[in-house]
């Protein structure tokens, strides 16, 4: 029997202030997060994170080189440690016992131990949600099918600031590797199954 674990990504203060147009996103979000822990399903936050002076960034990144160039010019921030914008958004945060995996790179594996928590906890089938489509869920969806997981992408509990790119993502481009739902559709079927 499968075991599955929802995958909530780089819903940050920072992240969730770029994408302010969408009020209706963290209650939908704390929707499904709720639905998980009443249905005993693991919620797992993931969170990029970097340590102090971002050793971890190359200037060659095109997508962190920026991050380490703003705090080395003095600004704070940059999602290394006391930064107040790395933090989970209160609306999600996690509940004591869940786990919080830091990641380097925009895949929730890259740098992580995701993996091997997953495979500790014996989870096959993973349920995806996060900021953004395009970045993190895309990338994690990628190498999780790669890792042989069963994946879920709650179509709703994702954003993107290109309303056309998640569009395309979630109707065409997911279903090709996982089921896309919307939150509601995933949560009945959780309390179904109960």
């Amino acid at each position: 029997m499968a075991k599955s674990a929802l995958l909530v990504m780089d819903v940050q203060q920072d992240i969730v202030g770029r994408f302010a147009d969408d009020p209706g996103y963290l209650p939908r979000l704390r929707g499904a997060v709720d639905a998980a822990r009443a249905a005993g399903v693991p919620v797992i936050h993931v969170v990029v994170g970097f340590r102090a002076g971002h050793p971890e960034i190359s200037p060659r990144n095109t997508t962190f080189g920026g991050i380490a160039g703003a705090a080395a010019a003095g600004t704070t921030g940059g999602f290394a440690p006391g930064d107040p914008g790395a933090a989970i958004h209160p609306d999600v945060a996690p509940l004591g016992g869940e786990i919080v995996v830091t990641k380097k790179r925009v895949s929730a594996f890259a740098g992580s131990d995701l993996d091997m928590v997953l495979r500790a906890q014996g989870v096959d089938s993973l349920v995806l949600a996060g900021i953004a489509t395009s970045g993190v869920v895309l990338s994690t969806l990628r190498q999780a099918a790669d890792l042989d997981f069963h994946l879920t992408v709650l179509e709703d509990g994702c954003l993107d600031g290109d309303p056309e790119v998640h569009r395309v993502l979630t109707g065409k481009v997911f279903p090709r590797q996982a089921e896309v739902v919307r939150i509601e559709e995933w949560a009945a079927g959780l309390s179904a199954s109960a």
